[in-house]
């Protein structure tokens, strides 16, 4: 370690607030973080790094503590302290940037996997469960998707639900079937990043229409509609939980935005993986809509995400048969069926209860991991939609982009608005998701970095340009 990066540890340190050792450990993280530090490379001694910091031999002890239990470094002895080589590590640490359900403390998801997967190949021939499967889902998986589904339905028929390899697949299928090039897809100035993407390499548009405390406002729908003309055909809305803003859309808005999709011969694609999440959510857009919208809930982001199974509730008319059709000849531009071994595996655990199980375990963890975030970034506490991400506006000194980099030199990731704006210039704000870091002890500590990151003020801008002399 050169005596220039000691000295500059020293000015950071002297210009930092908060706990000592954290500061400290802070200076190791950024400094391999950034390339500064490299493997192999030797630390200051401890009593030399205490006596340039000006703090006591023990605080710099329980900071290298911590640096060597995070694998950060390792101690070889009287040699000293050096970096430790990368660890190979194939879970996510300290992400907050993707939106996955939270695995909850104390549940055996091993134990779950063996038992499910033995009953799926004591009642299925191994050979069938290896071969190709009809696009859409056998009828026991469908029938899974129908009791599945039921919480926002009531029964359903098998005809009506179609079985898709995960949310993505389906929604880029239905985009394709229900649009040409060119066709505009209306939303909410802040969406689904996924959808973007379909659209663009489809070569649609996603058209922003104005959205108040409520959601997507109706008259703004309206005017949209009458700015597209015919190019306007569908109406893509995430009304429960919305990613990325966590806003649930009352129950008549719901209906207002139905009645104008309805009048304006709009089909209504209705993503909605976070219903489940909400202690009293409102009726599905599909009830008010039922023979326009395409209905679209995922296990992904309410059980676990290696299932890959996402149910499609498709509209209720009487060219049933034909709609399916329509939608399955997409999706077999995409995936020719859906994974047989993952979507049995959720087939015997929707039908034997073991999904209803794990949803309530997860719901529980994922509302004490919202509580746990409300409480330590100041935001407002709910009773009804705590879902696995939260959405927070950002104070003036930081803009969206610089704390997203930032954040990667403290060992977090976020996403900021940007990922999700059309249209329009992206509020500054950020998107932090709860379920990916391991551990309930873990995510506080990585919101509370995360607190400490947004109270700094931001390092000062180099001056960029020709220097003008007056």
């Amino acid at each position: 370690m050169t005596q220039a990066i000691e000295w500059k540890w020293a000015e950071v340190f002297a210009a930092g607030k908060g706990s000592r050792y954290l500061r400290i450990l802070s200076l190791v993280e950024r400094s391999v973080a950034e390339g500064q530090l490299q493997p192999g490379d030797r630390l200051p001694p401890q009593r030399r790094l205490a006596e340039l910091l000006g703090v006591d031999l023990t605080t710099v002890t329980r900071a290298y503590a911590e640096a060597k239990g995070r694998g950060l470094v390792e101690s070889r002895g009287p040699g000293g302290t050096f970096v430790s080589a990368p660890a190979v590590d194939f879970a996510p640490r300290m992400d907050l940037s993707m939106n996955m359900p939270p695995a909850p403390e104390g549940s055996n998801l091993f134990a779950l996997l063996q038992k499910g997967l033995a009953d799926v190949l004591a009642r299925n021939d191994a050979d069938l469960l290896m071969t190709y499967h009809p696009g859409g889902g056998s009828r026991a998986d469908r029938m899974a998707g129908c009791r599945w589904l039921a919480p926002m339905f009531g029964p359903l028929e098998v005809s009506q639900v179609a079985v898709c390899p995960g949310a993505q697949s389906a929604l880029a299928a239905l985009v394709l079937a229900l649009t040409r090039p060119g066709d505009a897809v209306l939303a909410e100035p802040l969406v689904y990043p996924g959808l973007i993407s379909v659209t663009e390499r489809l070569s649609r548009r996603v058209i922003a229409v104005a959205t108040d405390e409520h959601g997507m406002r109706p008259d703004a729908l309206e005017q949209a509609c009458a700015e597209q003309g015919a190019t306007a055909t569908v109406l893509y809305l995430n009304p429960t939980i919305q990613n990325p803003v966590a806003r649930t859309m009352p129950a008549a808005r719901r209906r207002q935005l139905a009645k104008v999709a309805q009048r304006k011969g709009l089909r209504i694609i209705e993503d909605d993986p976070y219903w489940l999440f909400e202690a009293q959510p409102p009726e599905p857009i599909a009830c008010h809509a039922p023979a326009s919208t395409y209905y679209l809930s995922t296990l992904s982001k309410c059980l676990t995400p290696g299932l890959r199974t996402a149910y499609v509730r498709l509209p209720d008319t009487q060219d049933k048969a034909q709609n399916e059709a329509n939608f399955l000849d997409a999706l077999r531009a995409f995936a020719l069926m859906a994974s047989p071994l993952p979507t049995a595996l959720a087939t015997q655990w929707v039908h034997d209860g073991s999904a209803k199980h794990l949803l309530e375990q997860v719901r529980a963890e994922t509302w004490a991991r919202h509580d746990l975030a409300s409480g330590i970034l100041g935001l407002p506490q709910s009773e009804s939609g705590r879902g696995i991400h939260v959405w927070q506006a950002l104070p003036s000194r930081w803009t969206a982009p610089e704390l997203a980099r930032a954040a990667l030199a403290e060992g977090l990731s976020v996403t900021p608005s940007a990922a999700f704006s059309i249209g329009a210039e992206a509020p500054n704000a950020v998107r932090l998701s709860l379920g990916a870091v391991r551990g309930r002890a873990r995510l506080e500590e990585a919101l509370n970095r995360w607190k400490a990151l947004l109270a700094r003020e931001p390092e000062p801008r180099p001056l960029t340009g020709r220097r003008v002399v007056i």
